[in-house]
């Protein structure tokens, strides 16, 4: 009982020393129930407490419940969209009643409902060690969630960011289009470019390598490999920071930043790159047929070191995984087809 309660009944003690018993206990008597009414329902605001605290941790855990459900039905949802729609390139796509292969559909760029865990296609390794196909990762809480195509053949655990493959995508663009990324992002072997905006917010978390798959039209392959790959943002036009273009911005057709001063080495190689004066690499270079080619440009998709600027390779493929994560696993034999 408070102090408060205890001086109040003083007082009405003695102001019932005055008058008779039967008047002080008319008095004092609901005095004193009103009081131990009123500490009663004080003191059990602490077990109420108690139980409500106990509650709200009850709600908690089955929230927790609610989201492990919700993330296992869109790991659900996302494997059965790879099984319905991408195929491994050795294995033929589900036909349809009347015997066509079904044309896979393109999957949306945003997460939707989906809850998305994945900065790259590393974590994404770690985490479940699924096949390689499309996923969503979102590399930074305050970016929308995007598609990529996670390699996790090789080791596993490389986003890709370029892929050649059957010259079907025009990588002749402008620098909006390198810029915000194209190309299909519906079967393992389309053809796309990530975006480079895309490709530095990828990036710029940490260490990274770089791989460049390869193939020749004979099927013969080679792969290069480079540590700590990396580009600037856009106000210094993607600067590149590794490998034999070192330090060179990206140009487009429409935006020359090479050091070509007769021409622009974007417009007569028919793409997209860190060019120099001109390459001596250039894999979004236009696509030929059957290796080697005739041009006034040496325009292909091309890699000087291995067969040339004048033999147009046949497949290419940029991936990129933590520096970190090569370390701990190595890099594995190179990429199946």
């Amino acid at each position: 009982m408070s102090t408060f309660g205890y001086h109040f009944i003083n007082f009405a003690i003695l102001r019932c020393i005055s008058h008779e018993i039967t008047a002080c206990k008319v008095l004092v008597m609901p005095l004193i129930l009103l009081l131990l009414v009123c500490y009663t329902s004080a003191s059990s605001i602490l077990p109420a407490e108690e139980q409500c605290l106990l509650e709200v941790a009850e709600l908690k855990q089955n929230i927790r419940g609610l989201e492990n459900k919700l993330l296992i039905g869109a790991w659900k949802l996302n494997k059965l969209r790879e099984y319905s729609y991408f195929h491994l390139s050795h294995r033929l796509p589900p036909p349809s009643r009347n015997g066509t292969a079904v044309e896979p559909t393109l999957l949306p760029t945003t997460s939707g409902n989906l809850i998305v865990h994945d900065r790259d296609c590393s974590m994404l390794y770690d985490r479940l060690k699924p096949e390689s196909g499309f996923y969503r990762i979102k590399p930074k809480s305050t970016l929308e969630p995007f598609l990529v195509f996670c390699d996790m053949s090789d080791g596993g655990g490389w986003t890709v960011i370029q892929q050649r493959r059957n010259g079907k995508v025009d990588f002749n663009r402008d620098w909006s289009a390198y810029k915000d990324g194209f190309g299909n992002f519906k079967r393992n072997n389309d053809e796309f470019w990530l975006g480079n905006e895309r490709i530095y917010e990828l990036l710029r978390g940490g260490e990274n390598m770089m791989k460049i798959d390869l193939m020749d039209w004979k099927g013969e392959r080679k792969y290069a490999m480079y540590e700590n790959f990396r580009i600037a943002d856009e106000e210094d036009k993607y600067r590149l920071q590794f490998g034999i273009h070192n330090s060179m911005q990206f140009s487009t057709r429409d935006q020359d930043q090479d050091r070509y001063l007769q021409g622009s080495c974007a417009k007569e190689n028919k793409g997209g790159w860190w060019y120099n004066r001109c390459h001596a690499a250039n894999l979004n270079g236009k696509f030929y047929r059957g290796g080697e080619y005739k041009g006034e440009y040496d325009n292909g998709v091309v890699w000087l070191t291995w067969r040339g600027l004048w033999y147009s390779l046949r497949h290419t493929s940029m991936k990129v995984r933590p520096l970190a994560f090569m370390d701990s696993l190595g890099s594995g034999g190179g990429a199946e087809e």
